[in-house]
């Protein structure tokens, strides 16, 4: 006999805990399916842990950036007490405390693998090997999130390389690291065990950080330069294979080799579909989830699967593979089909105000490398490729009071993307020591898509770092 709830979740990261909530808040009951640890992929291998291993070397280069606080450091971090702090926020790899907020919030925990094996039906496979049906009335929410993706290197797999998970639980910093990958995974990591006393080596074929604004990424490649890694930024590792000796050598295509005790594979990600049973709605196992903005999956025929009971959130849909942006989805979602139970039409419609618009237009990310990197909308190649008739505006951050007496010798750059034709900002870029915390005023500017006529009566406080947006604004009055 299957167990019944009005909306079933298959995953219990931080997507899926707020999918839950958010329908339970609206007076649904809930079930959410979990094979691993509750809390899911950032509590416990990205978000947290990894900020933490960065953090204690951000502090001291802060301190060293000053010459009365830099009289009173000496040493390097202490790994050990790194890796500790790292431990606290990973939670040890305990889900306790997650489950207990379940049990609070009034969510059903399933343990297992849980699989679609009918309309509104999942059968979840616990350690047990017993099968439990669960039957929604509703809705069933895909939130399964993604895994480390390994290219197919010769001789790599034999190697048995860290992917993100493993470099974020390491129990110990090798002496030699080869990172292949320049992504924002493969530069925090290079800028975190470099900064731990690995000799670090990039291997980055389409260079490091393309994604972003060229001016953001050669700051950061001139960082990592002078902290002593090594960076292979047109090539990519032809072969891999281990020495009797145990170390790793990279044969790269450009005809240089390396070795390395350790080799992180940060390439990519790929969606956890394979095992959660897409054939039995008509989709490929392994496949990303195509969503409408309701988050409705779709099928073949790009409409929504069923009567639209399938639904699918966070990083599986391949919309903006970020937790924050996967947690926005949850809580549009989680409302959306609480109102959609009820029948209840929101702005003339079933969805209205409960459907999906910033993972397209206003995506904020902060990559916490040296230095950081803040980054909101378009940058000037996706504006262009989008068709819009814009500007670019930059300026240099090192000029602005505020930086000056945030560190001795600041180097930054900030730059924004005017859009002509709406004379709104569709893209903001930061790059500079701490500059994560500007990032939100970028975000609200364009999310509330705030002429530029009005931005010049936000006035920002002196001496902050913030006085770079009136900077940006007189740049692009001088160039009208």
């Amino acid at each position: 006999m299957a167990d019944t709830f009005d909306v079933v979740v298959i995953g219990a990261g931080p997507v899926g805990e707020n999918v839950a909530d958010r329908a339970v808040q609206g007076g649904l009951t809930v079930a959410i399916v979990e094979s691993e640890l509750v809390g899911g992929e950032c509590s416990y291998w990205a978000c947290m842990p990894t900020k933490a291993l960065l953090r204690d070397a951000a502090a001291l280069r802060a301190a060293h950036r000053l010459p009365g606080a830099r009289a009173a450091v000496t040493g390097g971090p202490d790994p050990a007490a790194v890796l500790a702090r790292r431990d606290a926020f990973a939670s040890h790899w305990h889900d306790e405390g997650q489950v207990a907020w379940l049990t609070g919030a009034g969510i059903s925990l399933y343990r297992g693998t849980g699989r679609i094996v009918a309309t509104r039906t999942v059968e979840v496979t616990g350690a047990d090997g017993e099968p439990v049906v669960l039957e929604a009335r509703h809705a069933v929410v895909v939130a399964t999130g993604t895994s480390a993706f390994r290219p197919p290197i010769p001789g790599l797999a034999d190697t048995d390389p860290w992917s993100s998970r493993e470099a974020a639980s390491a129990r110990t910093v090798p002496e030699r690291l080869a990172v292949i990958g320049g992504g924002v995974v493969g530069a925090e990591m290079a800028t975190a065990f470099a900064a731990l006393g690995s000799h670090v080596t990039v291997v980055a074929r389409d260079g490091l950080l393309p994604s972003v604004e060229p001016f953001a990424s050669d700051l950061v490649v001139r960082s990592l330069t002078e902290q002593g890694v090594t960076l292979h930024l047109s090539a990519q590792p032809s072969r891999v294979e281990r020495d009797e000796d145990g170390a790793v050598r990279l044969h790269l295509t450009d005809g240089s080799r390396l070795e390395a005790d350790r080799v992180l594979v940060a390439t990519g990600r790929t969606p956890n579909t394979r095992t959660i049973g897409l054939e039995n709605v008509g989709l490929g196992a392994g496949d990303w989830l195509d969503v409408d903005e309701s988050l409705r999956v779709l099928g073949a025929d790009g409409t929504p699967i069923g009567d639209g009971w399938l639904y699918a959130a966070g990083d599986v849909n391949h919309r903006a593979l970020l937790t924050h942006q996967g947690k926005y989805q949850a809580r549009a979602l989680g409302d959306a089909i609480a109102a959609r139970a009820e029948g209840t039409a929101v702005d003339g419609s079933p969805w209205g105000r409960h459907a999906v618009t910033a993972d397209d237009r206003a995506v904020p990310q902060v990559i916490f490398t040296d230095p950081e990197i803040a980054t909101v909308g378009h940058t000037a190649a996706t504006a262009a490729a989008a068709g819009l008739r814009f500007r670019a505006v930059e300026y240099d951050l090192g000029a602005v009071a505020g930086a000056s007496l945030h560190a001795d010798g600041y180097a930054g750059r900030a730059g924004m993307i005017v859009d002509e034709d709406r004379k709104t900002i569709a893209g903001f870029t930061v790059v500079g020591p701490d500059v994560g915390e500007l990032l939100h005023a970028a975000t609200i500017a364009i999310t509330g898509e705030v002429p530029v006529d009005r931005l010049w009566h936000a006035v920002p406080a002196y001496p902050t770092i913030s006085e770079v947006w009136l900077r940006l604004l007189e740049t692009y009055g001088r160039q009208a």
